[in-house]
């Protein structure tokens, strides 16, 4: 797939008046891409504090464009996207925002991207839009963030060459969780029942929910581990056989994000990211063998930001397998993604027995 010739590559964002949005729309500036700041609310939108866009003639000072639009208003979604050449959409609940965003991004022919945690969102999306997209020559990739096409990618890069899994693990290691305001909304609205995938179907969780134990080493340790599934899985069930597929997250960061006395995160850093750190570890089993990837890094909404910038990026030059609506790991060269995050953002390393 090619992206668009004779046009520098311009990005809109919607929802950029959020936390994870002005992340987004530094991250885009940062590489030198032109955002397009859209939000629902004009004066967060006027108000938010953008850093300043490179120029459309490459000499420095341009401002951020901004524009207004609603989910519920599809003539001001295609009014705010017009010459851009794709759209993350960063405003969640992603059940209320991404039906309408990524249908906005098909009529424009762009390509579209979220950063949604939600399993039902992302089906969705994947269902819907699939056979549109492909139409269209662009692709759909919801859940491009660190709950979700994070760990799918780094599935994929695990498995490598092997076609299928006995289990898969994915266990998510915070050292807290100071949520947003987004994700407080999220939480809240989000009652739909978590899948994961056990005896090779995509089933309902359990309640209780399972426990076990995991050591992440430094920074985060031994933790109990509480059985979580977000997006990913979603994602991973798309293009990947496994038997089982679980996703586990740390008891002290689920504590933190149910407990309304936590505050939202605080910039420690020049870049705005909080002092949050992570581990993420991505297991795959099969005839007695295992891999296995952790990856470390700062900030949970900080990452997502760089994280669907280097999609989109790669989307717009054409590094990708396919159109349509997919999972990351089915059209993205997940090794090559993930190293392209190294070590401004990342580290990882593999094991194998």
């Amino acid at each position: 797939m090619e992206s668009r010739r004779g046009d520098r590559h311009v990005i809109a964002v919607f929802g950029a008046a959020g936390h994870t949005g002005r992340f987004v729309v530094a991250e885009l500036i940062r590489r030198g891409i032109r955002p397009i700041a859209i939000a629902r609310d004009a004066v967060a939108l006027a108000a938010a504090n953008f850093p300043v866009a490179e120029s459309a003639e490459g000499n420095g000072g341009g401002e951020v464009l901004r524009r207004q639009a609603s989910a519920g208003d599809p003539q001001s979604l295609d009014q705010a996207l017009s010459g851009a050449h794709a759209v993350i959409n960063c405003a969640g609940p992603f059940l209320e925002t991404a039906d309408s965003v990524a249908a906005a991004a098909l009529r424009a022919g762009i390509q579209y991207l979220d950063v949604s945690a939600e399993q039902q969102s992302t089906r969705e999306i994947l269902d819907k839009y699939n056979e549109a997209a492909h139409d269209a020559g662009v692709a759909v990739l919801p859940a491009m963030g660190f709950y979700g096409g994070f760990a799918d990618l780094l599935v994929t890069a695990a498995l490598g060459d092997w076609d299928r899994a006995e289990t898969i693990d994915i266990l998510i290691g915070l050292d807290s969780w100071h949520p947003t305001r987004g994700t407080r909304i999220t939480s809240a609205r989000n009652i739909a029942r978590r899948m994961a995938v056990a005896q090779g179907r995509l089933v309902p969780v359990m309640m209780p929910a399972a426990e076990k134990h995991w050591d992440f080493g430094d920074p985060i340790g031994a933790q109990t581990m509480i059985e979580v599934p977000f997006s990913e899985i979603i994602l991973i069930e798309r293009h990947t056989k496994a038997t089982e597929l679980h996703t586990w997250l740390n008891r002290t960061a689920l504590g933190d994000v149910r407990d309304q006395a936590t505050p939202a995160p605080q910039a420690v850093d020049a870049r705005g990211r909080s002092a949050q750190r992570f581990v993420v570890d991505a297991v795959v089993r099969r005839d007695g063998k295992s891999r296995r990837i952790t990856a470390r890094g700062q900030d949970i909404y900080a990452f997502s930001a760089a994280l669907v910038c280097e999609a989109a990026v790669r989307l717009l030059g054409g590094g990708f397998r396919s159109a349509g609506a997919q999972a990351p790991g089915a059209i993205l060269d997940a090794q090559e993604t993930l190293a392209a995050l190294t070590p401004e953002h990342l580290t990882f390393e593999t094991l194998a027995d």
